[in-house]
Order: structure tokens, then sequence, then C-alpha cells
């Protein structure tokens, strides 16, 4: 960063641009301006991708922001003191160390960040690992407890179960007492997940996905964040009143669910979108982000994250995860 002002505040900085849809996105030297009544400004540390990244750059996403913009959303660091002494919101102070989802923005050497979505990093949590926590844990404890009602004993099929988001459903299904079935491509996939707790795995590659989960037992909640012929195979597995969790197509398609089959087994279909709950019910967010939290510091949960690249690496970084070569989460250290 370059010192501008007379004051001593670096106004420039190298950030990660997205320019124009469809094509790569470019480090740029950009001014920040100070925070807005309401912000504290962060030394960014560590921002982690998200397959969302990828459809904000082809301008796919549901909450893409107006070109020209700065990519990441999940980022951690530390809040850089104010201008003359001011007063910080909601009493934070100089040098506290927070995690933030804000849409984009993140990967950047500064960031500036709502207040109130600011959470306070635990001593023991890397920045790494705070970046990497907060939407991967977050959707899947949404998804799993409050939108399934996920019971101990009952049968959690996860598609996926070695990507950003299906190693978090693993690990806090097991922790909520389920019976676990990991699906994913590949023996090296599978060993994950199945180091993350899967009592069962299953190779996606293989034909009759369908009858495979059927012999295991079929599946009462099925976790699914790839779509495509997979989804549409495990939802043919679904037990009678199971729920079907509606997460992401990392596949490129979406799964064809028989509704006549939703209805005569009271098949429950719930779409997950976790960004959602911020204004359709904050105070869930804040509950399940407190519970994971709790279930961090006691040891329960071990956030994977696969591969770690420096800022000057996005490019390589977002072919990492374009390709699927990742497992768990990959985060860019600033």
């Amino acid at each position: 960063m370059s010192d501008k002002t007379t004051d001593g505040r670096c106004v420039t900085m190298k950030a990660f641009m997205v320019t124009e849809h469809n094509s790569p996105p470019e480090f740029m030297e950009i001014e920040i301006t100070p925070p807005d009544a309401g912000e504290v400004q962060i030394a960014v540390r560590a921002c982690a991708l998200n397959f969302a990244d990828l459809l904000m750059i082809k301008g796919t996403y549901q909450a893409t922001p107006p070109l020209p913009f700065v990519l990441g959303m999940e980022v951690a660091g530390e809040i850089l003191a104010p201008d003359a002494d001011a007063p910080l919101p909601l009493g934070w102070q100089a040098g506290d160390r927070v995690a933030a989802v804000i849409g984009h923005g993140g990967l950047a050497q500064r960031a500036n960040i709502p207040a109130a979505l600011a959470v306070k990093i635990p001593e023991s949590m890397s920045y790494e690992q705070a970046s990497a926590f907060q939407i991967a844990y977050g959707t899947s404890h949404l998804a799993l407890d409050h939108r399934a009602g996920l019971k101990a004993g009952e049968t959690l099929v996860v598609l996926g179960a070695a990507g950003g988001v299906g190693l978090t459903a693993v690990e806090i299904g097991k922790r909520m007492g389920a019976r676990v079935i990991a699906c994913a491509r590949g023996a090296q996939k599978l060993a994950i997940a199945k180091a993350a707790g899967a009592d069962e795995v299953l190779d996606v590659t293989l034909p009759d996905l369908r009858d495979q989960l059927k012999s295991l037992g079929g599946a009462d909640v099925i976790y699914d964040a790839i779509g495509g012929d997979a989804g549409t195979q495990a939802a043919r597995a679904l037990n009678r009143g199971g729920r079907y969790l509606v997460i992401g197509f990392a596949a490129g398609g979406h799964p064809d669910i028989a509704l006549n089959h939703a209805l005569v087994k009271n098949i429950t279909i719930h779409g997950v979108y976790w960004g959602g709950y911020s204004e359709l019910a904050p105070q869930v967010l804040r509950h399940s982000l407190a519970q994971l939290f709790d279930w961090f510091c006691a040891g329960d949960l071990r956030p994977h994250i696969s591969e770690v690249f420096p800022l000057d690496q996005a490019h390589e970084a977002l072919d990492y995860l374009r390709t699927r070569k990742s497992t768990g989460k990959i985060v860019l250290r600033v």
C-alpha cells in the first residue's frame, strides 16, 4: 500500500477487480475512502473463495454488484484505528480480530465493512480459518438444523461431500447425531469425507446411485450442493417424510425432482440461501453462528482448508476452484 495523505492514512491499495463480466479479474491500485458511519475499516489478512465468486465473474450470481467491483465475499482481518481518535461503532476497538461476510470487496489489502456484520474471532482461530468459516459452516448448520430439523439417528446423505460446504455438512451432521452417507467423486475425496466423520461413502461416478443409497436404507435428509444427475438419483432414494435441501448446483444443472413423488411420500424441498437470512431472519443467523463458534472452541469442528494462496496468485486460486480440484475451502492470504 502507498501513503498518500499528510495524516499518514493509506488511501491506495492493491485489489483484485472484476471490470467486465466473463473476463478474468485484474489486479489494480485503487483508492479506499474512510469508512462511513456504522462501518469499520479492516486490514484484510485472509479471504476465502466461494463458488459464488465464479458466478459473480460471469454476472449470473443473484447478488452480483455493479461493475467494477472487488471480488471476495468472506474476509478476516484486524480493525484499524480511525482518524482523529474518533470512536468506533458498536464498541469495536482498533486491533480487534474480526471476520465478516461482505458480499464483495475482500480480495484487497483493506476493506470497509458494516460494523454490525463483524464477528469477533476466537483466540484459537487463525485468520485463514476465520475467513473460511462463516458461509460454509453457517450454510450447513442453517440447512440441517433450522430448515431440515435433522434428528439424531436419522440418515443424512451429503452430495459434494468433499467440497467447501459439503465437508461442513458431514461434520455438523455427525455432531447432531445423524448417520452420514458422503457422496463424492473419486477415492481421494471420499477418503477426506470419511476422515471428516462420514459413516459410509459412495462414489457418485458409479452407476445407480439411487440403488446404492436404497441398499443402505435410503435417506431421511439429502444435502445437495451439486445438483445434476446425482441430485436426481439421490432424490429418488428419499424415505417417506424426507427432506431435500437445495444448496447449490456445482455440477452445472438442476436436479429433476419428481413432484408426484414428493406428494405421495410427504417429502419437503427446502431452498437454502444463507445470505438471504441477514434480512429474512438475522436472529437465526446470530444464534447459528454462536453455536458454531462454541463447537469450534470445544474442538468439535475442524475447518478443512485444502489450499492457501498468496493474493498475487488469485488467478491460480480461482482456477483451482473452477476445475473442482479443491477439497474443503480455498483461502487467499493477503
